[in-house]
Formats: structure tokens, sequence, C-alpha cells
């Protein structure tokens, strides 16, 4: 280390040439705010050199180029990209993403520790500087039916993991608020770490008690009020905008120079199609750009006020004796991006062929039965029905009570209210459980969306306008390994296999997002309205984000935390 110190400081005083010099461009210092016109030297994955003109045994020419720092998404779920980590690297990176704050809780709540494992492992080989948080919630309640439970004991295993920087979000809530032992003894032995939160609508003295805990970060907001009460009690908030969770238009009236050191971005779920559509964290920095929110803000919510919230002191600054970690621009506002240097190397084709990749894990996951139309039918109910009201671009749910026809005195879909049915099926092979529900907004007319992506036990959740083509979509899931398929008048219109524990494709991510179109040109032709309906599916059975969700257990009321109880229970 003493000769690489000596380097870095010989190269940064210009007494010999820089391993790497950007030539020519300039920087957008966020300190300042200025544009300064600078040399950038790096030795090796430091910066050494900048507010000046140096030589290098490299030297690239941005001439007419902008220089910001790279970007950190503080809290995501790789899996929810549909593809493995090595995939979403070569994803996101090219996108200036230099830093992922991941939480592999999607895998550990089918494999447990080894989902945990194969992450870390892959951490240690991806380009992209991927930290892992250890999940704080697997199963997230006891309402639901997980292929794994991680206890404390399952987690300090890996507390010192050089990849390791804290616990990951808290979504038990009002288990924190109970004062519930297995979460007070997570929260205790991860005091000295960053714990993420994960507290949608907690507001008032309940949200000081949950803060009280020592939870810090919150991606949850999505009103304005809710992020400044957050911000006002010392909270970090993660402007998140994912495939289906879309808060940044919410929450740009937040995003100031004054409140920036306060608040970073984040995406949490988001798939291979719309990061080909949209973009990625770079989408977020144009967007909140052309709506008039203030770049310097804006592109210090997008590293340095994020690395400092998660302790990673070495990066989100371009200055000497920072991380190499820097995003070249061909346009700063567009957030248009040419170049990408991670760690001191420049990002290319031939660097992600060099990583040494790492088997996937979790095949061969999907153990449900196979399910008749017969086992999916709703309960009774004593008065109106309970209905998952769906609202788009949010995983925030509706818990409406609606009249619905009768069957033999069971509820039945009306597609003239926009009511289909929907069913969470047990698929780790421990219960065989069977929910069952209704739900508004989805558009269908007919067939069945089915998934084996079911936030956040996993479950295979399918929606569908009849229990027939409900049924075999689920059983074509158990087939595939796991994954999304549609299925109109008992015949597969389209379906991506995701083989690696029932969540992730062991394909490149051009060819996962070929068959994401023709999935989504396959929903719309069963009549859903929806941008995004398979993530929408895959977040009804999420019980702890309000109001009304569905487990393998039925019916949920996450607002009174219990099972709504049906007439025949």
């Amino acid at each position: 280390m003493s000769e690489e110190l000596r380097r870095r400081i010989d190269q940064g005083a210009g007494n010999e040439p820089a391993d790497l010099v950007l030539k020519g461009g300039t920087l957008f210092d966020l300190v300042t705010g200025e544009m300064i016109e600078t040399d950038v030297a790096v030795c090796g994955d430091t910066i050494v050199g900048t507010c000046g003109n140096y030589s290098g045994a490299t030297e690239i020419d941005i001439a007419g180029k902008t220089v910001v720092p790279g970007f950190i998404d503080t809290h995501l779920h790789i899996e929810s990209s549909l593809v493995t980590p090595f995939e979403f690297d070569r994803c996101v990176l090219p996108r200036g993403v230099t830093t992922a704050i991941c939480d592999p809780h999607e895998i550990a709540n089918v494999t447990g520790s080894d989902g945990i494992r194969y992450f870390l492992d892959c951490a240690e080989n991806t380009l992209m500087d991927v930290r892992i948080q250890l999940s704080s919630c697997v199963p997230a309640t006891a309402f639901e039916t997980a292929g794994a439970v991680l206890e404390i004991d399952d987690l300090l295993p890996f507390r010192d993991h050089p990849k390791v920087i804290g616990l990951a979000e808290f979504m038990n809530y009002p288990g924190v608020l109970a004062k519930d032992p297995a979460c007070l003894a997570k929260i205790a032995a991860f005091s000295d770490v960053p714990i993420d939160g994960h507290a949608p609508q907690v507001r008032g003295y309940d949200l000081n008690g949950y803060l009280a805990a020592g939870i810090r970060t919150d991606h949850e907001a999505t009103t304005a009020d809710e992020a400044l009460e957050k911000l006002r009690k010392g909270m970090h908030i993660l402007v998140r905008e994912g495939s289906v969770s879309k808060d940044l238009e919410a929450l740009m009236p937040i995003i100031t120079e004054r409140n920036s050191p306060f608040i970073a971005l984040c995406t949490d779920d988001r798939n291979p199609l719309d990061i080909g559509e949209w973009g990625h964290l770079d989408h977020m920095i144009r967007t909140a750009i052309a709506s008039g929110v203030e770049p310097l803000a804006i592109y210090r919510a997008a590293s340095i006020s994020g690395a400092r919230i998660f302790g990673l002191r070495d990066r989100g600054l371009v200055g000497p004796g920072w991380r190499a970690d820097m995003v070249i621009l061909d346009d700063l506002e567009n957030c248009a991006v040419s170049d990408v240097i991670c760690g001191g190397v420049v990002v290319t084709d031939a660097e992600f062929e060099k990583r040494q990749t790492v088997p996937p894990i979790g095949r061969n996951s999907v153990k449900a039965e196979t399910v008749g139309a017969g086992q999916l039918v709703s309960p009774a109910y004593n008065g109106d029905i309970p209905v998952i009201g769906i609202i788009p671009g949010k995983i925030i749910t509706e818990h409406l009570r609606m009249d619905l026809p009768l069957k033999e005195g069971r509820p039945q879909v009306d597609l003239e209210q926009d009511v289909v049915k929907t069913a969470v099926i047990e698929r780790h092979g421990k219960t065989g459980n069977i929910g069952v529900g209704f739900v508004k907004g989805f558009g269908i007319r007919h067939g069945a969306i089915a998934s084996t992506v079911g936030h956040d036990s996993h479950n295979i959740c399918v929606v569908g306008a009849n229990e027939d083509d409900m049924a075999a979509a689920a059983n074509r899931l158990r087939e595939i390994e796991g994954g999304f398929v549609v299925v109109d008048g008992g015949k597969v219109l389209a379906e991506i296999s995701l083989p690696v524990a029932g969540l992730m494709s062991i394909e490149p991510y051009e060819a996962v997002h070929e068959k994401l179109v023709k999935l989504r040109e396959a929903a719309k032709s069963l009549g859903t309205v929806l941008e995004e309906p398979f993530l929408q599916v895959a977040f009804l059975p999420l019980p702890v984000i309000p109001h009304l969700k569905i487990t393998d257990h039925g019916m949920f009321d996450v607002d009174a935390f219990e099972l709504v109880r049906a007439a025949d229970s």
C-alpha cells in the first residue's frame, strides 16, 4: 500500500505521468456548483488530480463533455431486473451507475442464506461496485409462506463481509412498534451500521417510535408532505422511480439544493424493458431537470448524498483522493452518458468479458402441485366483498368493499366493474396453501397472467378473468421453472422462464428485454390497461404495503395487520 500511496502522491503532484488522464473536459463541481475546465488525473482506482493540466500513460480527449461523479442506486433488488447480477452489471453500469446498494431479499425468501451467499460471491466479481445490505425480514410477515426463514443467527456470519454495509429495509414496522423480540434483536445487532427503513405512510408518533430504533432511511414516501415530515425528523429520503412505484414526480418539490444532502435516488424494482426504453438513474436525473429541479440538487442526490448516507466515504465527488467513479456526459441536462469509469477502469465490452462469473443457484424451486380450476373458488363473505384496488404507478393499493355477483353463495368475477379474480398459490412445497380474492383495475377482459415473482415470499400469483386460464397459467410456471406467463383460452400466448429461484433469467438482458416486449403485447391483448402489469401482479402479495393485499393465507388487511375474515373461515 505504501508504494501505491507514493504513486498517487507523485502523480497528483505532477511529478510523474498519471495512469489515466481525461483531457480537455469540464467538471461539474458538486460542492460549489461551478463548471470547471480541467483535466482529471487517475492513478489506479483513485482520482489524483483536478483543476490543472496533466499528462498520462493513457489520455482520453473529452473536449466538449462534462464529468460528474458515478451514480449510486441506494436501494434496489437486482432480482427485480429479472437478470443475474452479472447481466445487471452489463445492463446498468454503462448508464452511469457505478455503485448499487442491493438487498438480496427476493432470492433470500426463496433460498435463504444460500441466496445471500450467491449475491456476495457475484458482488466480488462485477465491474460495478455492488454492496449488500443483509435482508432483515425473511419472511416479511407471519401471514405468508416463504421458502426460508432468516433469524439473527443466520445473518451474523455475513456481517463482516467486505461487501456488506448494513441491514436492509426493515419492512416489519408493526413488529418494531410492537417491540417484537426478533425484530429488536436484529436492530440491536446492527446498530452501528446503516439500517434501511421501509415505512409507507407511517406518520406522527408511530414514525417517531420507528425512528427511535435507529432506522435512518426510507424509500416508501409517496407524497411531498410525507417526505418532508420524515426529513424534519432526521430521516434520509431515497426518492424512488421503479417500474411500478413511480414517486419521482410527487417528490420533486423536496429535491432542492438545501435538502439535497439528505436525499438520494433509488429504483427499488426496475426491469430491462423500462431500462432499455427509458433508462435507470439517468432517466430520473433528466426527468427531474426537465421538470425544473436544479441540476446541482439532482446530481448531488445521485452521488455524494447517497455515499454519505450509507457511509461510503471514498466516493461521490470528483476530486483528488476520491474513488475514480466518473460519468462522462455529452449533455449535462439530458444526462446523456458518453463513457463511464468505474474504479479507474474505462467500462467497455472487453472489460465485461474479463469477469469471472458465478454459477446460478435456486434451480427447480417451483414445487407447487398441479392446480385445478376448482381450487380457485373464492370463499364466501358476510356483506360486501373485499377487493384490492390498483393505483397505477403505485404499489399502495385501495381496500375496496364491493357488491359482486354470487354463484352458490360465492362471489364471482364482474367485468362490468373491472373486477377479476386473483390467487396466490404456495410454491415452495411446504403447505399447499391457496389464497383467493379479487382485484379491480387491471382491465383484463379474458385470459390470465401469472408470475412466480410475488413480493416478498415469491409464491405463484395469478390474475385472471376465469379459473381455467388461471390454473393453466399457474401450472405452466412450474413447467418452466418459474417466470411470467400469459394464457388465453388455455393457450400460452407469451412467457419468459426465470429459472434462478423463479426470479431471474439465465439469458442476456437483451433477450429478456425482447421477451418482455412480447409479454406486454400479450397482456394488452387480454385488455389490461396497466403500463407494467407483471410487476403490478408481483406486488399484490406484499403484505407490508397498505392497504389490502393477498397471500397464500388469503386476503390481508395491512392497516389492521390481520387476515380478512371470510364467512366460511
